[in-house]
């Protein structure tokens, strides 16, 4: 078979029909250990787009980790047609560490990309991947969960003017899209710009695997895969969608006391104008303020642990459509829980 449809690499090729798991090194320890990432590539026997998979740009994100796991070493891929690079985990000293961003002085991985060879540490590792892994790609999907003491429901974040990200972030079929640029540095910015589409999946929250949210992320990879024709399958239609597009569409309603919050509703509820969402009281459950949504609207991030300072967020709060909201009320969205007590509210 002819190697012209070989994936290479800085040090390798793959060529189609075979798979490689590599260890790829990146940077060096402060004992002058390599640093290396996993790679699993897997290059079909028939022709076809090449797609990155990535998560734990934040070390401490673990959902997407499972999801590309399974992807690359429990899906049947025999009949794949393409390519596809799967990197599980991309900041391994955050991951090692198990916090978000790499221990060296601190720094965003995910604020670093496309790198630059001879700069900042994290730039050169983001280089070493960018350059290696994701350069050779048609388009990416990229996986993350909230930060640390919140959570988020699965939704896509995508640039929905650029016709080939709007196809991709359709094509993966979650609820909520959220149109907006990819911030400098993110992977998802910085390949788009590069004219290889990508999407940012967030889903729930970070240093736990949480099976429904990797599910529901795996139904959508397979419904990319159908669009692009890497597999045979069905593309997913679900059920409703909203685009979130206008920065008043969305806001983090943040504390304005602090204190111990009590959350009422769950993480995808759909929450009517001037409903309480939480209410924050102090030790002795007094000087309750109550916390109202100020549009009907649907909660994408919500507070996982329940103590606060004066401004911290407690939850994401999104406006939808009249269609939408009639969707969820037909009883698409989680009911509120914990219901308020009598005392007084990206």
């Amino acid at each position: 078979m002819s190697d012209d449809r070989a994936f290479t690499y800085n040090g390798g090729a793959v060529p189609p029909g075979e798979t490689q798991n590599i260890r790829y090194g990146i940077s060096e320890t402060y004992l002058g250990d390599p640093v290396r990432i996993p790679v699993t590539i897997v290059n079909g026997e028939r022709d076809g787009p090449t797609a990155f998979l990535t998560a734990a740009a934040h070390g401490d994100e673990l959902n997407g980790i499972e999801v590309v796991r399974e992807v690359a070493h429990e899906w049947d891929l025999s009949a794949l047609s393409g390519t596809l690079v799967c990197l599980p985990v991309l900041n391994v000293p955050g991951f090692l560490a198990q916090q978000r961003y790499l221990p060296v002085y601190d720094r965003d991985l995910n604020r670093s990309f496309p790198g630059k060879r001879g700069s900042t540490s994290s730039k050169r590792m983001a280089h070493q991947i960018y350059t290696n892994f994701i350069e050779p790609c048609d388009f990416g999907l990229d996986f993350h969960t909230s930060t640390r003491g919140r959570t988020n429901m699965l939704h896509v974040r995508a640039d929905m003017t650029d016709e080939a990200v709007y196809r991709l972030a359709m094509a993966f079929g979650s609820k909520v899209v959220i149109d907006s640029d990819g911030p400098g540095g993110t992977l998802r910015g910085e390949a788009t710009d590069d004219d290889i589409p990508t999407i940012t999946i967030e889903m729930g929250e970070a240093h736990r695997f949480q099976r429904p949210l990797i599910d529901d992320a795996l139904a959508g990879v397979r419904s990319v895969f159908a669009e692009y024709g890497l597999l045979e399958t069905t593309v997913r239609w679900p059920g409703w969608r909203t685009i979130v597009a206008g920065a008043g569409e969305k806001t983090w309603l943040r504390a304005d006391s602090g204190g111990i919050v009590d959350t009422h509703f769950e993480s995808g509820s759909l929450v009517r104008e001037g409903k309480r969402i939480a209410t924050i009281t102090n030790p002795f459950k007094e000087d309750a303020v109550a916390v109202e949504a100020p549009f009907t609207g649907l909660l994408i991030g919500l507070l996982e642990n329940p103590v606060v300072y004066p401004g911290n967020p407690l939850c994401h709060l999104v406006e939808i459509d009249e269609s939408t909201r009639r969707a969820i009320e037909a009883g698409d969205a989680p009911e509120p829980v914990g219901q308020p007590t009598p005392t007084v509210s990206e």
